[in-house]
């Protein structure tokens, strides 16, 4: 599916709220696997890039080296209130009813430009309808779920998703595209050509979730999340102050890590490449979006193709 979820068990679901002219925001989760994740914990990790965000759950996650919830991306107001919503799936799951200490994980970016972010629209029952409907298989990207209002090199940014085999492993990333730069594309100066942002154009965020089937342990996630800096920077990114920048990752493999450190190339490398290719289909599954008073275009896609073709990135 050139998807995350091509990582055996893993499961994404969205809620999309587009309400009235001023409402464009919304919640995705990503699932390592579909059972008790507060009994069955993933491995995993989060690498700061850029600190500027409110990402709720990160330092047990790299304390003890696992995730225990769902992972929900949000808007930047709706952190506590999506957490709060997801303690409460967590507290409800069967076998939890002695939980008292659950560590909710919520990334967000800022969809203010196309939502009435301080409105806080993102309720309980959204996130119960991302959570709850997760599935495997073919995942929705574009202007939908948390990517409901992105914006990214002044485009219309959203849910992106890709994969690649390493050896005998693969690799998902989903991303959250919600920040500025200068775009290249597979090298080309997409962004100059198409005479929109520039260097430096824009603040924002992106989060980049990464998922593997592969037998890694906690040290191994985390340099794999810091990969996703490169995939991002290949991008355009411009790295800038009000820009926060993550990486989560985490396997699905529940045996004891066995991965040996020299072995770990291949999967670095499919992290760049996955997410490099994530942002780009983040931009172009996106669509033109009103909302806020403002309207903010989607890639120009056949424009777009002509420019690769035109610097040699395609035929």
């Amino acid at each position: 599916m050139n998807a995350i979820t091509d990582v055996a068990g893993v499961k994404v679901g969205h809620a999309t709220i587009h309400r009235a002219e001023n409402v464009r925001t919304g919640v995705t989760a990503v699932l390592p696997h579909g059972g008790n994740l507060f009994q069955e914990k993933a491995r995993g990790a989060v690498f700061v890039g850029n600190g500027f965000g409110k990402l709720m759950g990160s330092t047990q996650v790299n304390e003890l080296g696992e995730i225990e919830t769902p992972i929900l991306l949000t808007n930047t107001l709706n952190v506590g209130k999506v957490a709060d919503a997801l303690l409460d799936y967590m507290l409800s799951r069967p076998g939890n009813e002695a939980a008292r200490s659950v560590n909710p994980l919520v990334a967000e970016t800022n969809d203010g430009q196309l939502n009435d972010i301080r409105g806080r629209h993102v309720g309980h029952e959204h996130v119960m309808q991302a959570v709850q409907g997760a599935a495997g298989g073919a995942v929705e990207e574009g202007a939908v779920g948390a990517g409901a209002g992105t914006v990214a090199f002044g485009f219309k940014g959203g849910i992106g998703t890709s994969s690649r085999r390493a050896g005998a492993h693969t690799v998902g990333v989903l991303v959250q595209s919600n920040y500025g730069g200068d775009l290249m594309i597979c090298g080309a100066p997409v962004g100059r050509a198409l005479r929109r942002g520039g260097v430096g154009a824009g603040d924002g965020s992106i989060i980049m979730v990464v998922g593997t089937d592969a037998p890694v342990d906690h040290r191994q996630l985390m340099r794999m999340a810091a990969r996703t800096m490169w995939g991002l920077a290949r991008t355009g990114s411009s790295g800038s102050h009000g820009s926060g920048d993550y990486g989560i990752a985490f396997t699905t493999h529940r045996q004891p890590p066995t991965l040996a450190n020299a072995d770990l190339s291949p999967l670095l490398l499919a992290v760049m490449e996955a997410t490099e290719e994530a942002i780009y289909n983040s931009l172009f599954r996106a669509v033109t979006t009103t909302g806020n008073g403002r309207t903010v275009e989607a890639l120009p896609v056949e424009e777009t193709v002509a420019i690769l073709r035109r610097h040699g990135a395609i035929k």
